[in-house]
């Protein structure tokens, strides 16, 4: 229900379904309707355009860096899950998630570090996302996980229930691996447990310049914008509910 309401108040579902009421107003005779339908269809055009989700998630990459060599200190690795899959032969881990996991188990290889890997429930009737994404790094990478944390329905829990499964194995710090976009809320929702982190982060989009390509709208790039819009929207969630940045 969450994700519903999620995808509903957040562009450009929310773009659409104003534009579409206000084509309907427009079509029993409100002149402004029509104004307002196509300021809405300008605007989803922008947030597919490389331009303007590139602009959105830089204003989230920004706050990190993909460091020049493993940070040192850390005694284990944390995986934050994100999406699940749903195919013919059941549940598997999604393409984001994936993504994290190809990139914690590199890290795994360089380091020797242990691998905490995170994630409840996201719909009914399927498995925790830690436990796909355990039996994914074991079958897929052939790397090992020791802790394997079921119950986080969010970033927030994330933060909580890993802390608290590695404080109590006497883990003191650690590396956390996920999304370039996502990283600063991750990091800001560890802060606030007092669980010390190292950010890893995966896909940082490089700076590019302007050009002709940059105002062509693509599907992909629409995407990108809602996730930005969504990152930004859970910060100021967390901030508000929570405190801090």
């Amino acid at each position: 229900m969450q994700g519903v309401l999620v995808g509903i108040l957040l562009p450009p579902l929310l773009l659409a379904l104003v534009g579409l009421l206000a084509g309907l107003l427009a079509w029993r005779g409100r002149r402004w309707g029509g104004l307002v339908a196509a300021l809405c269809a300008v605007a989803t055009l922008l947030l597919a355009t490389p331009l303007v989700s590139g602009a959105l998630m830089a204003s989230l990459e920004r706050e990190v860096a993909r460091p020049a060599s493993v940070p040192g200190g850390a005694q284990a690795i944390i995986i934050l899950g994100g999406d699940v899959a749903h195919g013919r032969a059941g549940h598997e881990v999604g393409m984001l998630t994936l993504e994290r996991l190809r990139a914690g188990a590199a890290l795994q290889r360089a380091t020797g570090l242990p691998i905490l890997v995170t994630g409840g429930v996201l719909g009914r009737g399927e498995p925790p996302l830690a436990a796909l994404m355990a039996r994914s790094l074991r079958e897929d990478f052939n790397v090992p996980v020791r802790w394997i944390e079921g119950r986080a329905g969010d970033t927030r829990d994330n933060a909580v229930f890993a802390a608290e499964i590695l404080r109590a194995d006497g883990i003191g710090e650690a590396l956390l691996v996920t999304h370039a976009w996502h990283m600063p809320r991750a990091l800001g929702a560890f802060a606030r447990r007092g669980f010390p982190v190292r950010a890893y982060p995966l896909r940082v989009a490089p700076a590019d310049g302007w050009g002709a390509s940059s105002f062509a709208p693509r599907p992909d790039h629409l995407a990108e914008s809602w996730f930005a819009l969504r990152e930004w929207a859970g910060r100021v969630a967390y901030a508000l509910r929570d405190g801090g940045p």
